[in-house]
This record gives structure tokens, sequence and C-alpha cells, in this order.
């Protein structure tokens, strides 16, 4: 199971927290924390609300309150419009590390980076669902269709372990894609950026616009959106890299 309470840092160690995005919960990081568990790194995966960069990085900040000492702050595919705001302003935060992810600059959103090159597949994919906004209104939670979660998202993951991911995966709020980024802690802070090629979800070559703009530590992996399940090891020593490299 995935680490979920506050912890405090190891001798040495920063802490390690992990947001993870859409479609997914925090069990998608459980192959990384047990690389990084071994390695003696305190470990926290978050669970993120999928509301919206605002709001969902005032939930992550609760937590980080909550933790002693330096902090590596990680996150996967929109988990990264997320770190980018709760990480700013905070020099406890060390270090951003981008899996598959968005680095929007303020004003940008996830849609907008999304469709700034071909090659996602995913508005086919998708299977919208309204649901009752607090106060009224009515709003869009977005999921991928089952029957498409593995070829869509999880391409190299197991078809066994694709199946448990398409039936526990979160939905995220349309809106939450559609929502302007306020602030970019990848401005003044160090990051590192792991690069999916075989990606359906963020094209790779977003991916590498975000992260060559962020003047970020870049890792190409011939992987699918689900890196982070098929690839642990390559993405947790890119973590320790990110810890190592930020260290004192």
């Amino acid at each position: 199971m995935p680490a979920t309470g506050p912890a405090t840092t190891a001798p040495g160690k920063p802490t390690i927290v992990l947001e993870h995005g859409a479609f997914a919960d925090a069990s998608s990081w459980n192959g990384v924390i047990e690389e990084l568990r071994k390695d003696g790194y305190p470990v926290i995966a978050t669970a993120n609300p999928l509301r919206g960069p605002a709001s969902d990085a005032a939930a992550l900040r609760s937590v980080l309150d909550h933790v002693k000492g330096p902090k590596i702050l990680v996150g996967h595919s929109y988990g990264g419009s997320v770190i980018s705001t709760a990480g700013a302003n905070d020099p406890q935060v060390k270090a951003l590390v981008y899996v598959a992810a968005f680095l929007p600059a303020p004003g940008e959103t996830a849609l907008e980076l999304t469709n700034k090159f071909p090659g996602s597949t995913l508005p086919d994919a998708l299977d919208p669902t309204p649901f009752t906004l607090p106060g009224g209104g009515t709003g869009t939670d977005l999921s991928i269709k089952a029957d498409k979660f593995r070829h869509q998202f999880a391409a190299d993951v197991p078809a066994r372990a694709a199946a448990l991911m398409a039936a526990t995966q979160r939905p995220i709020a349309q809106s939450a894609l559609e929502e302007k980024a306020e602030v970019a802690a990848w401005k003044d802070k160090p990051s590192w950026d792991v690069i999916t090629t075989e990606d359906r979800n963020i094209p790779a070559a977003a991916q590498r616009f975000m992260a060559e703009r962020a003047h970020a530590h870049m890792t190409e992996v011939r992987a699918s959106h689900s890196v982070a399940v098929s690839h642990p090891k390559t993405v947790a020593r890119v973590i320790e890299s990110a810890a190592r490299a930020t260290a004192g």
C-alpha cells in the first residue's frame, strides 16, 4: 500500500512527496515507493482531488505543512500542474520531478499544452460523466473507457495490472484541465523530467517543449504514460538524482 500519512525525514534524506495525476490513484506509485524506501527515503504518496490546480495544490500544501525538513515534489501527468503551484515560495521544496507531466507557465492550461503538438489520442478514449456542483450547476468528470484504458494509458503494463488500474482510476474534472496556472515553481527551483516517448496522452514533443523551457534535467524513456508503473526503477533513479543534487 502507498504511504499516505505524514512522515519525518530520515537523517540526510529529504522526504519524497508523490502526486498522481488523472485516471490514476496513489497506488500507481507503489513500485517507485518500494525502490525509494529500499534506499532509505521517506515517502508520501498523496491523494489528488483532481478538481483544479489551485484547489488541488492547496490540498497538497496541507500535506507539505506536516512534513518537516527538505522535500522533493514529484508529479505525474496533471500532478505536474499541481506541484508547480504547491511548490512555489516554499524553501523546503528543494526540487521538482516531473513524470510524463505538465509544466505549465502562468496563464497556460493542461488542455492547451496537450494540444500544442499533435499526437494525443486521449479525446476519443474519454468517457464523460456529469456531476452536480456544490450549490447547483453541473460539471463534467472525465475517465478513460475501460476497454480503451490499456492501449491509451498503460500499453506497456501487463494486461492484468492494467485492468486493475482501469477499475480503480479516479476521474478528473474537465474544468481542471481548462484552469489556467497561476504560478510556476519550476521558474526558480531545479527540475528533473522523465519524458515518455510512447505516450498517447501527452505527446512527447509537448513534454520536451515544457522540459526544455524549464531547463529541466531530462531522461527519455520508451514508455507509455504509465511509466511509474512500467519502469519504477528508472523513475526512482531520477528522483534520487534530484535528491542528491540538491542535498545540503
